[in-house]
């Protein structure tokens, strides 16, 4: 049995250094040289100013990921004097996550590509950051293998400590390869083990007081899940259910424990749509429905700080929503909305006693900013601006709209038009968003009022398959990868073209990750309803994925969903049908990207320039899958528009 320790392998917390300086906001762009000019690519480029701002216990800090000079940084703001704010660089380092753990210390979840015995491997690391930012501790440094950044429980006694699960071994033949979970003093690193490793276990989830109550196993090689469970530390765990099979499914499980002995909440889609159920551990029983939205599932729940109070229920209808439970919150979001008007306010974090607020304010068609917002003064304060150069103005209006697909089914697409041009005869952007179990919604988004900027009309339909709508609508998308996915798409033009909104013989399709892939399966089979194509990250060949995938930890499942995605994976496959290709198609993909390899558009691009298409690829050296590096966003904008330009102008 060999244990391998990351730790002395990983240059990945080394380059972490925290300081206190000034606070300095983006450099400006200049402005339009005529009334009516767009703005530049740049202004729409920009990483947001701040991203997730997160209030202290107390309310006297906000923690908050920056963008400061088109690279990201973590601030610790003091808001009684901002001049005293602490920026920590994380290096090489993606900053995914944070919270506070009370008013002296924060954890913080990072990651970053690394050499691994050959290979590159993504390394996931959780930190302790004081708030003074004098001091970061790297937490189970000693210990950890690939994946230790699973935060399961923050005390919320005030005392400095969290239960994080954490890997302890790269072999799968060694128990330190399953996951166990250490309760960490962030302040100093020390850990003791509060539960042990358990093979197949890869998941752990806690209670409000931190006692581990349950566990997801699976066995890839037989595709069988066990959900764990006991009722207190001192009993043992038990198989709650069990199921196998590609199309195995656990049922009702716990989304909250309760404090009430064997009670928990669930979000079922029991009435085919996602809703809140109380669940009956003992029994696997849902009582009557506490909340949800007809036609549309509920995204998650919000508790407390204690973890066992149901505070509000998060959805999309339209747009993002949150129904509060707590009447507190229930109160001043009715306030607030009566305050903003046409534009919408999102209440995104709170001080313990809900006497301090954070309040983001914007809409579909404005970045915003945010707010502080205190409860005995009754007014808004801003922290800052999400984009400068954008400012809080409105820009181009969004709205959603609703079509029929070919055979009945009705899907809605959101819909974002150049301002101030008559909604007739439009060139069109059609824009399919990635995952693709994901949704579009009518949310900010820097891509579409970019293009609408330039004159487009952009449409993002939620074809069949996409998420938010239902178990059933999601189910239609299996086995349609390429076939009746893209016919949603091609019937969204048809729709667009049948109003009078958009001119049939201008439409171009755009998109990234399966966007992308849309976007190179619209040119290999839809000469007649596109002029041009755009796609970044996208997939080509899906043999290819199906061996990318297959390679990761639980590869047989990750086969078993690609297989599922067409009958034959080959025939939908871009890259085997480059000959048919009838169009200009602009390619571009992160070399750094770990989603969808580079690999799938660079064979793309060999094979379309053997058949002698039209084509331009651009591979960004230091780009990832999520546009993370403001260069990589401007350097995609710019060649989009220029692209445009030339094969669709509008």
């Amino acid at each position: 049995m060999i244990l391998y320790r990351y730790w002395q392998a990983l240059a990945i917390m080394t380059a972490v250094s925290a300081g206190v300086v000034h606070a300095q906001g983006p450099a400006p762009v200049a402005a339009p040289t005529a009334a009516t000019a767009p703005l530049p690519a740049e202004a729409f480029a920009r990483l947001p100013f701040l991203q997730n701002p997160e209030l202290s216990p107390d309310g006297t800090r906000v923690a908050v990921k920056m963008a400061i000079k088109g690279e990201q940084r973590f601030a610790i703001v003091p808001l009684d004097d901002t001049s005293k704010l602490v920026m920590i660089s994380p290096g090489p380092n993606d900053l995914n996550s944070w919270a506070w753990v009370n008013n002296d210390w924060l954890v913080a979840t990072i990651g970053a590509t690394a050499p691994v015995e050959g290979d590159s491997w993504y390394l996931r690391r959780t930190i302790g950051i004081s708030a003074d930012g004098k001091k970061i501790n790297v937490l189970g440094k000693d210990l950890a293998a690939q994946g230790a950044d699973d935060i399961l429980w923050i005390a919320r006694d005030g005392s400095p400590h969290i239960r994080l699960a954490l890997q302890t071994s790269i072999y799968r033949d060694t128990a330190g390869f399953w996951p166990e979970v250490r309760d960490f003093d962030v302040t100093n690193g020390h850990s003791v083990q509060v539960q042990p490793p358990r093979e197949t276990v890869m998941d752990w989830y806690a209670d409000g007081t931190g006692t581990v109550r349950s566990g997801l196993a699976y066995d890839d090689d037989t595709r069988s899940y066990r959900l764990l469970y006991r009722d207190s530390a001192a009993q043992p765990f038990r198989t709650l259910v069990k199921a196998k099979g590609k199309d195995a499914d656990l049922g009702n499980t716990p989304a909250m424990f309760l404090p009430e002995p064997g009670k928990a909440l669930s979000i079922s889609d029991a009435d085919d749509v996602t809703a809140l159920y109380p669940l009956d551990l003992a029994t696997l029983k849902t009582g009557a429905k506490l909340f949800g939205v007809p036609g549309y599932d509920i995204d998650s729940i919000i508790s407390d700080e204690s973890g066992t109070r149901l505070v509000g229920v998060q959805y999309t209808d339209t747009r993002p929503r949150v129904h509060w439970i707590d009447p507190a919150l229930a109160d001043i979001q009715t306030k607030l909305d009566a305050a903003v008007g046409t534009r919408t306010a999102r209440i995104v974090s709170w001080s313990k006693d809900f006497q301090v607020l954070i309040v983001h304010v914007g809409g579909p068609d404005r970045p915003g900013a945010y707010y502080i917002f205190r409860q005995a003064e009754g007014v808004m304060h801003m922290m800052g601006t999400v984009n400068e150069a954008l400012g809080l103005k409105a820009y181009a209006p969004v709205r959603t709209i609703k079509y029929k697909a070919r055979d009945g089914l009705e899907i809605s697409a959101v819909l974002t038009l150049p301002p101030g041009k008559e909604a007739k005869n439009l060139p069109l952007i059609l824009l399919p968003h990635g995952g693709p179990f994901a949704r579009d919604d009518e949310s900010w988004d820097w891509w579409t009022q970019f293009l609408a900027s330039r004159g487009y009309a952009v449409l993002q339909p939620n074809y069949r398959g996409s998420s938010g709508f239902g178990t059933a609508f999601t189910k239609k998308g299996r086995g349609q990868w390429g076939l009746a996915m893209q016919d949603d798409l091609t019937d969204a033009v048809k729709w667009a073209a049948d109003s009078g909104l958009a001119d049939a013989k201008r439409v171009c399709i755009v998109g990234g990750s399966y966007g992308g892939y849309a976007a190179f399966r619209g040119a290999q089979r839809d000469g007649a309803v596109y002029r041009c194509a755009v796609s970044f990250a996208g997939v080509s060949d899906m043999p290819a994925m199906l061996r990318y995938d297959g390679a990761f930890l639980n590869g047989g499942r990750n086969k078993d969903y690609l297989r599922d995605q067409a009958p034959d994976l080959k025939a939908v496959s871009p890259l085997y049908g480059a000959a048919q290709f009838s169009m200009p198609i602009l390619i571009m993909h992160g070399k750094k990207d770990t989603v969808v390899p580079v690999k799938q558009s660079r064979d793309m691009a060999a094979k379309l320039k053997a058949a002698g298409k039209p084509y331009l690829y651009i591979e960004q050296p230091l780009g990832d899958h999520h546009f993370t590096r403001e260069a990589d966003r401007l350097e995609f904008l710019k060649a989009l528009e220029a692209f445009l330009k030339e094969h669709n102008p509008a």
